[in-house]
């Protein structure tokens, strides 16, 4: 189920002066202005009478903006006040200011909006935010509806099929609907400039989606992690395999897809250990 926005949760502040891209979105022009003190009191309060809640934070100027889970907020909000993450923070201000930069800010976090942290089931890895117009919207893997499917992201669908011969590989490339019934698809980075591929890596991002699926592994048993390609692989490393189901295949780009992923049958694997555990499975096919 989506989250509730509480809304007017930071306050506004004046646009910049003298920045197209800053006036082609001017919906983005409020800062965190809350302290820290006031930020976990305001939390504390709006948390006893809203569930499935997220904080309201708009600004181009903060890596906060857009939306955020409130279950993820409190689950990550250590992270926050590190020194990596006020670096990054800054350096994606900069990029937003000079460059189009994707997804757009209030898409970043999208992948905390549909399900609360202790409703993950299954954990999809990815690197890289597509870099192209209107592709990337803050889920690994996922385009918007109207937006061409990705090679990498049919040929999910097709080993969908493969597992589930029921299964029909919609006309789209939205994986809300996986998203919504626990299966988190993340990426190592969450920004990308446009047109130019891992333009954002080694900024910090790296560290907090590792600090991601280290809550995850702590904090939690019998989730279900498909570790696709090298990269995936190496970051999912630490994953303690006697809590966890851990799937290791290639990746499904076309250059390798036919060299094990293809076959591999993660999907129903998931569901099956899902089912053992006394958990719900995932129902592959709903994505309208």
């Amino acid at each position: 189920m989506s989250q509730k926005t509480i809304k007017n949760f930071f306050k506004p502040i004046p646009k910049p002066p003298n920045s197209s891209i800053q006036k082609r979105k001017s919906d983005e022009s409020v800062t965190l202005q809350s302290s820290k003190k006031k930020k976990c009191d305001t939390l504390n309060n709006e948390n006893n009478n809203l569930s499935n809640s997220s904080i309201k934070t708009p600004n181009p100027k903060q890596i906060l903006a857009g939306s955020f889970g409130l279950s993820w907020f409190e689950a990550l909000s250590s992270e926050f006040s590190k020194p990596y993450f006020r670096k990054l923070e800054e350096f994606i201000a900069q990029q937003r200011e000079s460059h189009i930069i994707f997804p757009p800010s209030e898409d970043v976090f999208s992948w905390t909006l549909h399900c609360d942290v202790e409703k993950v089931k299954v954990v999809i890895l990815g690197q890289d935010p597509y870099h192209g117009v209107n592709q990337a919207h803050g889920l690994a893997f996922s385009v918007k509806k109207g937006v061409d499917k990705p090679p990498s992201l049919i040929n999910i669908f097709k080993e969908v099929q493969n597992n589930y011969l029921d299964f029909i590989i919609p006309n789209h490339g939205d994986l809300t609907g996986w998203a919504k019934q626990g299966v988190l698809l993340l990426n190592a980075c969450l920004t990308v400039q446009a047109h130019l591929a891992n333009s954002h890596s080694n900024k910090g991002w790296e560290q907090f989606t590792d600090a991601v699926i280290k809550y995850l592994n702590d904090s939690f048993r019998n989730r279900v992690f498909l570790l696709w390609g090298n990269y995936a692989q190496k970051k999912g490393s630490f994953i303690d395999q006697r809590k966890h189901l851990i799937l290791k295949t290639v990746h499904p780009s076309p250059l390798s897809a036919s060299r094990g992923f293809f076959g591999c049958n993660h999907f129903k694997k998931a569901n099956d250990y899902l089912i053992k555990n006394k958990i719900d499975p995932i129902d592959w096919n709903k994505l309208d």
